[in-house]
C-alpha cells in the first residue's frame, strides 16, 4: 500500500470512527481506487428493536440507486437484440393509454408520464399492497394527463422505471425478480443482491438492515410503517423497477468493476448510457440511462445516482476516468444536509483535498399545540403556476397535520401556531388569512420564491 493510499485510509478511519463514537452515523460506506478497497466500514444498528449491529455485509434497500441497475437490465436486452431503446412503449405495453413514448424516454426521464404515487393516494385501498400490475391498471383506468410531450423536458419519473420493469418482464418472459437475478446478479457474482419486497413477499433475509425515520412527535426513531406520512412504504411495497433492489457494499463494488471491463456491458452500450439527454429543443440534460453525469477538471467524469426512501438514504458514485468508487448506505436517517456533508468529506479525502468532520444537525423540535387547531387548516388548496395548476390537500391523521402535493405526503410540525416545518428539509408552510373557522391560504417557503396556495373547498 502506498503512503498516499495509507493516508487516505487513515483519514477515512478518523472521520467515521469519530462519527461512530458520537453516534452520528448509522450505515455502511466503501471507498475504492482501481477496484481495490481502501476503506470500508459499518456503524450503528441493523435492527434497533433487537439491538442488532450492522456489519460490512448487511443488505440495504438501495431506493433509487435501483434505477441505474434497472436500466442495465434493459441495456442487456438491447444488446441481445430483444428490444431497441427506440421502440415505442406501446409495442410492449399496448394497453398503456399513452402513445409515442419510447423506451429511451423512460430511461432518460423525458416521457412526461404522470406520477404513480398520486394515483395511489387518490384511488388505492391502503389496506392492500400494490404491485406493478396494479400501477398499470390505475394508469389505464384513470388516465391522468401527461405532464408534457415526450422529449420536451426532463422530469424525474418513478413511473417510467416501473414501466421499464414491466417491459423487461414481457420481453424476457420472466418475472422482473428472476430476470434480474439470472441475467445480472448471478452472472456478476452479486450473491447478496436481490429484488426484495419485504412486506409484499413476506420473505425474510438474513443480515437485513431495517430502515428507520425520526418521529418528531415522539422524538425517537421508528419504522416508517408506523407513521401516516410514510405509510406508503407498506402499500407500495410490491412496486419494482424504480426501487427495491437490495444489495451490499461488496456487491455494488462488483457491479462497478464489471462496468469497467466492456465484457458484460459493451463499451458502445456504456458510451450511450453515459451520454447526456438531448431534448427536443436541442438542449441537453446531464442524465443518461439511469445515471447522473458530470465532469470536473480535477476529478474527471462522474456517473452516479442517489436514493431516498423512508428509512434509507443511499449514494453510488463512480469516477469512471480515475476509477474511483464511493458507496454510502444509510438506514437510520438523520438530516439529509448532514448526510451530504459526510459524503462531501469522503470525496475530499478520496481526491486529496482538505476536509472537515461535519457538524451534527440535531432534529428540529416541534412546539405543542391543541389538535383542534388543525381543523382550521384542513382542506383543499391550489397553487397557480405558469405551466399547470397544482393542488394540495391538508388533512389530519392521529393528531398529525399532513400536507399532500403530487402524491407526496409530508408531515407538518408546528414551529408556531401558524407556521410549520417539514422534517429533514428547509421547507416551511405558513397558514395565512386565518379566521376563527379556517385559513384561506398558505405560503410554501421552498427556495427563493415563496409559493401561495389558495383554499378551493
Amino acid at each position: 500500500m502506498s503512503k498516499l493510499v495509507a493516508d487516505k485510509q487513515q483519514q477515512l478511519e478518523t472521520l467515521f470512527n469519530t462519527l461512530a463514537e458520537r453516534e452520528q452515523f448509522n450505515g455502511a460506506v466503501l471507498v475504492a481506487e482501481q477496484g481495490q478497497v481502501i476503506y470500508d466500514g459499518a456503524f450503528g444498528y441493523a435492527n434497533l428493536e433487537k439491538g442488532q449491529q450492522l456489519n460490512k455485509d448487511s443488505i440495504f434497500e438501495l431506493a433509487s440507486v435501483s434505477k441505474p441497475i434497472t436500466a442495465l437490465g434493459i441495456i442487456l436486452l438491447a444488446q441481445e437484440g430483444k428490444l431497441q431503446v427506440d421502440d415505442l412503449v406501446e409495442k410492449w405495453i399496448p394497453e398503456l393509454p399513452y402513445k409515442n413514448i419510447t423506451i429511451k424516454n423512460l430511461l432518460q426521464h423525458t416521457s412526461g408520464m404522470p406520477d404513480y404515487m398520486t394515483l395511489f393516494v387518490k384511488h388505492w385501498d391502503k389496506d392492500n399492497i400494490a404491485d406493478n400490475k396494479d400501477m398499470l391498471e390505475l394508469l389505464v383506468e384513470h388516465q391522468p394527463d401527461v405532464r408534457f410531450a415526450p422529449g420536451d423536458k426532463w422530469e424525474y419519473s418513478n413511473t417510467g422505471y416501473v414501466l421499464l420493469a414491466i417491459i423487461a418482464e414481457r420481453v424476457s418472459g420472466k418475472s422482473f425478480t428472476d430476470f434480474m437475478k439470472q441475467h445480472l446478479f448471478e452472472p456478476l457474482g452479486m450473491q447478496d443482491t436481490l429484488i426484495y419486497n419485504r412486506r409484499y413477499s413476506n420473505q425474510t433475509i438474513d443480515n437485513y438492515a431495517f430502515g428507520y425515520v425520526w418521529d418528531v412527535k415522539e422524538e425517537r426513531f421508528v419504522l416508517p410503517d408506523t407513521l401516516p406520512e410514510t405509510e406508503m412504504v407498506v402499500y407500495l411495497d410490491g412496486i419494482q423497477g424504480d426501487g427495491t433492489v437490495n444489495s451490499t457494499l461488496a456487491d455494488l463494488l462488483k457491479l462497478d468493476q464489471a462496468l469497467h471491463t466492456g465484457e458484460w456491458i459493451t463499451k458502445e452500450s456504456l458510451v450511450e448510457a453515459f451520454t447526456p439527454t438531448l431534448l427536443n429543443n436541442g438542449e441537453t440534460f446531464p442524465y443518461g440511462y439511469g445515471w447522473l453525469i458530470s465532469k470536473e477538471d480535477n476529478r474527471g467524469m462522474l456517473v452516479s445516482h442517489s436514493g431516498g426512501w423512508p428509512g434509507y438514504a443511499t449514494n453510488y458514485k463512480r469516477f469512471i476516468e480515475q476509477k474511483k468508487t464511493f458507496i454510502i448506505l444509510n438506514n437510520v436517517i438523520h438530516d439529509y444536509a448532514y448526510l451530504q456533508a459526510i459524503e462531501t468529506a469522503c470525496e475530499h479525502i478520496l481526491f486529496d483535498e482538505p476536509y472537515e468532520i461535519p457538524a451534527f444537525i440535531s432534529p428540529r423540535q416541534a412546539i405543542q399545540v391543541l389538535p383542534d387547531l388543525y381543523d382550521t387548516y384542513t382542506g383543499c388548496y391550489r397553487f397557480e403556476e405558469q405551466d399547470n395548476t397544482v393542488e394540495a390537500e391538508v388533512d389530519t391523521e392521529d393528531d398529525r397535520l399532513l400536507l399532500t402535493i403530487d402524491g407526496q405526503v409530508m408531515a407538518l410540525h408546528p414551529a408556531t401556531e401558524t407556521r410549520y416545518f417539514i422534517h429533514q428539509t428547509t421547507i416551511e408552510v405558513e397558514f395565512v388569512e386565518v379566521t376563527d373557522d379556517e385559513a384561506r391560504a398558505f405560503i410554501l417557503y421552498e427556495g427563493e420564491e415563496p409559493k401561495r396556495a389558495v383554499r378551493v373547498d
